[in-house]
């Protein structure tokens, strides 16, 4: 076998000498940034299921009603579980992206500016989960395609 079949034939990681021996950092990086972000909606929706006075009160001075805090509540623990499954993680830091582009809005818009930049921060954290997830999230979608 010649070496330039041998270079074609062998792995990118064995020709640059490095090991791939699992996920490396970054994935880590974004396994934990997922569970963490998973806490964090959770406790935030629960805040909204159980309709804490916190909550109450910033739906109050939006001039929103019950019914939104409970929608955003469910959506956000939904959000949460899905980010904790890793067949879903993508599909809902996509999802996610929306949620806290919408809450981004509403910070500028109806209640503290400054506020603002949390939801466009975690942004940037779903993106790069969904990024990193692209690959399941494909073969997701490729699965949803053919039993529909």
């Amino acid at each position: 076998m010649s070496e330039s079949t041998l270079a074609r034939n062998t792995p990118a990681a064995a020709r640059s000498g490095t090991r791939s021996e699992g996920p490396g950092r970054g994935a880590l990086a974004l396994t934990v940034a997922r569970v963490v972000l998973a806490l964090f909606l959770g406790f935030s929706a629960f805040a909204k299921l159980i309709a804490h006075e916190s909550a109450v009160e910033s739906f109050d001075r939006m001039g929103w009603n019950r019914f939104a805090m409970y929608t955003i509540g469910g959506l956000e623990m939904a959000g949460a579980i899905a980010l904790l499954i890793p067949v879903l993680a993508g599909v809902a830091a996509i999802a996610l992206c929306g949620l806290m582009a919408g809450a981004s809005i509403v910070q500028l818009t109806l209640l503290d500016r400054a506020n603002a930049i949390m939801p466009a921060l975690l942004i940037v954290l779903f993106v790069l989960i969904a990024r990193e997830r692209r690959d399941r999230t494909a073969t997701l979608v490729a699965l949803v395609r053919r039993r529909a």
